[in-house]
């Protein structure tokens, strides 16, 4: 794995956060990577300095964040105005440009059907993701599947909500799992 990825495979959960609450809780928990799906262009930046002042990873999910256009400049901004350590997106254009201007790049892919599935490469081959977040995380044969297509690691994400769920993804082969549900940063003693 890339040297700057190293810190996932040592962190098997991933807060998600939806709220200033939400992140609130996470800085006080034992995760140390903190997916932002919520904030605005006003706030991100200092949204982000909470985590990093905690000592903890940060990524912006920019499709989520209020201002931002799914446009290479997004990324831009991220960049210049954050300490984000990386994107996450369902774009690949805006990851491709992301990674040029030297930022972590996960691609988000909802996998709902088999023709999803299958547009997984053209997704992967036009942005060359540092990672790959499939959602939801809750099917362990797509998870080996895309992990034995590709050498991008996989993030599972959407709908894990225990320990069970997070132990199936992670023999699956993910390489960690993220989750807006609190129970599952404790449960996995990462509270």
């Amino acid at each position: 794995m890339d040297k700057r990825l190293e810190f996932f495979e040592n962190e098997p959960i991933i807060a998600a956060v939806k709220s200033e609450e939400q992140l609130c809780r996470a800085l006080a928990s034992d995760c140390n990577v903190i997916f932002f799906l919520f904030g605005n262009i006003c706030n991100i930046a200092s949204l982000v300095d909470r985590v990093k002042d905690a000592g903890k990873h940060a990524l912006v999910h920019v499709d989520l964040i209020n201002g931002l256009a799914a446009k290479e400049i997004a990324a831009d901004f991220i960049r210049s105005f954050t300490r984000a350590d990386g994107i996450i997106s369902t774009k690949p254009q805006l990851l491709r440009h992301a990674k040029e201007v030297g930022l972590i790049t996960v691609l988000r892919v909802f996998i709902l059907d088999s023709m999803a599935l299958d547009n997984i490469d053209k997704l992967r081959s036009s942005c060359n993701p540092d990672l790959i977040e499939l959602v939801p995380g809750l099917v362990p044969k797509v998870i080996k599947l895309v992990k034995s297509l590709y050498r991008t690691p996989i993030i599972a994400g959407g709908l894990i909500r225990d320990k069970d769920d997070t132990m199936s993804a992670l023999s699956a082969g993910a390489v960690c799992i993220s989750t807006s549900c609190e129970a599952a940063w404790k449960e996995m003693g990462v509270s």
